[in-house]
């Protein structure tokens, strides 16, 4: 179960959080979003506590829309320390999405190499 967030609690979920947040911003209408959605849950069963998955209702939450400037749906931010460290978006079919999430487990699974990587203040955008 993913947990869902609104402009009310983002603030807390997100930006405040003490480990990385995969933010997944989807709509009841987007099919894709339903494609994407078995491997987003099985992403937060392999990272388990080191890196946090919530939802977004991007109709329904449009100031958050605006600020990360959606472009399409679904669009899939990972957020560390209120940074956004990469833009997932304009997705090709589910092998790219499941490279991209192997790389952020990768990159940001592992408490230790979230250390050893320090403060980057780099986005990245696939696809």
């Amino acid at each position: 179960m993913v947990l869902s967030v609104s402009e009310r609690t983002f603030t807390q979920e997100v930006l405040e959080s003490s480990i990385p947040v995969l933010v997944n911003f989807e709509a009841p209408w987007c099919g894709l979003c339903r494609i994407i959605h078995p491997l987003l849950l099985q992403f937060q069963t392999q990272c388990g506590s080191e890196i946090k998955l919530v939802g977004v209702n991007a109709d329904q939450n449009f100031k958050l829309s605006t600020t990360y400037k959606l472009k399409s749906l679904p669009t899939l931010l990972l957020i560390e320390k209120g940074i956004v460290r990469q833009r997932l978006e304009g997705f090709r079919g589910r092998e790219d999405l499941r490279l991209a999430l192997e790389e952020i487990k990768l990159n940001y699974g592992n408490k230790e190499r979230q250390q050893v990587t320090g403060n980057r203040q780099q986005e990245k955008v696939y696809f």
